[in-house]
């Protein structure tokens, strides 16, 4: 029996990997860069002492911190998409290893100068921020400012810097548990024998013959059930980790330190997840539908990822691929499909599956190279398009971000950055949908595809979002964090949300140990938020003309110059309330109308066979990560 094997990061052809050279030219010449950066770091001590003296002198200091701040970033990122593309080469890890170590003892360095620029009297500040040496650290500045209250001592911020390497312990680990170190086995479908992987489970799970679907799932789960007391300790230690920054900053809980920064208050995060739960109607009547599509008596968790139809099929080169999201990102005019188009055939992006490669996919923007874009990108799978579309739509943020601003003013927030991908995504939807509007299978299969996007970017992204802030409340209220209190709560939202017709096998409680994104507390909310955004402005642009266009492509543009519910307000969706989410929600119910409609004109749908279809490091780089199904 043949066997499909995942190549080697050395079988995958030069033209299907990203071109680094914006980066650096070879390997010899990063080393010499950290050599340099390594060199930069004793000078960042020397303005210690002396920041209240002038607008001039911290001016010199913040000069000088920027220089070494923009090569930083430009190793960092070198050194992150070498590793996330082959985390087996033992050059790729020493090289990530090493670049951590060095921006750990620069921010040790560094720790002085937050807490010294906070110390200024607020009349000399108010003098200094009127300076025109100071002109371009006005809005950098005003940010440190209001976080006054948050920031501790000298010692306290450095011994905090110090532990900056360790702090990611677990996060590593929980990456080289999963996608170095675990096997998953194989599946025999059509008399091949199958690696089943992070990547893979995807397509499984969406097999024509359900025994498939359910052994990938069993077996899947499987694996992570051989390492669950494992898994647990390093979340259980990543959440303690969490509550401890939070208490020792004087926040009041990990949820309002993580969601601080960015001036987005609780209440936003609490109004999307009551949103949520006052829809779940809505939701749970699209998992009959669901049931209804695939002429089953009971949905089961591993048949949810299935198309609604599979009267059509759908395969695409990456070239293709190419075109279609060209087409689909017209409304945002020529400059920017050119632009995209020659970054997505010319070196942003790492196409395909290799052994040792990050799983799902990302962005990762830097200030002085391209925003690159990694993919496992699949053929047969249309959910890769959108993805491709989504990332792209991270990419070309990163790309008008920094066209328009000043290093210090460019890197714009993940709350902003997810609106401006699952923007794309909604072009891309539009777009497929109108094609296809007298093809009622292929309409069928778009409006089920998008059904099934929104639920896994808003009301899935929710539930995880839900049991981040119930677990973190429960450490936070003294109660030991264990394997079984993991998955006794994550059973509590599939239940709720899933709704009482789907049936959980034992071991689906198993997921809420194979989120990646619960690593970087508090961030999946932004896919949720991001995508009930999308919505409202995709609808402006595409509903309107050059002024609505103009205006998405300032927000586009803007970076970090407002603050996140200030830079959507002003692009035309006010976030602080609730309304937003109530109308995506709206427009996901209308997809269901669709749908259902779709099905009573497509005589014998249930009984057709059914085929498959298809952050940041710290804060030196923008990197925007969506993996598979978690999404």
């Amino acid at each position: 029996m043949a066997a499909l094997e995942i190549p080697t990061r050395d079988q995958i052809k030069t033209s299907d990997k990203w071109d680094l050279t914006s980066l650096f030219t070879s390997d010899s010449e990063w080393e010499k860069a950290i050599a340099e950066l390594n060199g930069m770091i004793p000078e960042l001590s020397k303005f210690k002492g002396t920041l209240n003296q002038s607008a001039d002198k911290l001016a010199e200091c913040l000069d000088t911190m920027t220089k070494f701040q923009v090569l930083c970033e430009r190793t960092g990122s070198y050194a992150m998409l070498q590793f996330s593309a082959d985390g087996i080469s033992a050059e790729n890890q020493k090289r990530y290893g090493l670049y951590i170590s060095t921006a750990t003892k620069a921010e040790a360095e560094t720790s002085y100068l937050i807490p010294e620029i906070q110390s200024i009297d607020d009349s000399k500040m108010t003098e200094f921020l009127n300076s025109p040496t100071l002109a371009d650290y006005r809005i950098y500045l005003s940010k440190i400012l209001r976080l006054k209250a948050h920031i501790l001592s000298e010692k306290e911020e450095r011994l905090l810097a110090m532990h900056a390497e360790s702090d990611m312990t677990a996060h590593k680990a929980f990456s080289a548990l999963t996608d170095v170190d675990m096997e998953f086995g194989t599946i025999t479908e059509d008399g091949t024998e199958k690696p089943l992987s992070q990547s893979t489970f995807t397509s499984f799970l969406q097999s024509p013959d359900r025994e498939i679907r359910k052994k990938a799932y069993s077996k899947f789960y499987e694996g992570f059930d051989r390492h669950k007391n494992t898994i647990a300790a390093m979340y259980a230690g990543n959440v303690h980790l969490d509550i401890f920054k939070a208490r020792a900053r004087n926040y009041k809980s990990a949820l309002e330190a993580a969601l601080f920064p960015d001036n987005v208050p609780v209440s936003v995060y609490d109004n999307l997840i009551d949103a949520m739960h006052r829809r779940f109607p809505v939701l749970h009547r699209y998992y009959e539908l669901k049931r209804r599509a695939l002429g089953l008596d009971k949905l089961a968790h591993y048949d949810v990822y299935m198309p609604f139809t599979s009267a059509v099929t759908v395969k695409h080169t990456y070239d293709e691929a190419v075109e279609e999201v060209i087409n689909a990102t017209a409304p945002l005019g020529k400059e920017y499909c050119d632009i995209l188009k020659k970054g997505l055939t010319g070196g942003w992006v790492d196409k395909y599956e290799n052994k040792g490669k990050r799983s799902g996919a990302f962005s990762a923007g830097c200030y002085t190279g391209w925003p690159y874009i990694l993919m496992n990108y699949k053929e047969d799978r249309l959910r890769d398009i959108f993805t491709l579309i989504h990332e792209g739509g991270h990419s070309m943020h990163s790309y008008y971000s920094v066209k328009n601003n000043k290093f210090q003013n460019y890197d714009y927030t993940i709350f902003e950055a997810e609106t401006a991908s699952t923007f794309n995504e909604q072009l891309l939807a539009h777009y497929l949908m109108d094609r296809n509007s007298d093809n009622p299978d292929m309409l069928l299969y778009l409006a089920g595809k998008q059904a099934d996007d929104f639920v896994a970017t808003a009301f899935r992204q929710t539930m995880f979002a839900e049991f981040e802030k119930n677990i973190h409340n429960l450490g936070e209220s003294g109660v030991p964090l264990t394997l079984e209190l993991f998955r006794s709560e994550y059973r509590k939202l599939l239940e709720a949300y899933f709704g009482p017709d789907v049936e959980l096998p034992e071991i689906s409680d198993l997921e809420g140990l194979r989120i990646p994104h619960f690593y970087r507390a508090f961030y999946v909310y932004k896919y949720a938020t991001g995508i009930s955004a999308a919505v409202a402005l995709s609808n402006m642009v595409l509903g309107g003309g050059e002024a609505e266009r103009s205006r998405y492509l300032k927000f586009l543009s803007s970076g970090c110059t407002n603050y996140p519910l200030d830079s959507l307000k002003k692009a035309g969706v006010d976030m602080s309330s609730p309304e937003p989410l109530d109308r995506a929600i709206d427009y996901f119910e209308n997809l269901l109308n669709l749908i259902e409609n779709l099905m009573k004109k497509i005589p014998f749908l249930d009984s057709r066979t059914f085929c498959s279809l298809s952050p940041k490091i710290g804060d030196n780089f923008n990197i925007f990560w969506l993996g598979q199904l978690d999404s």
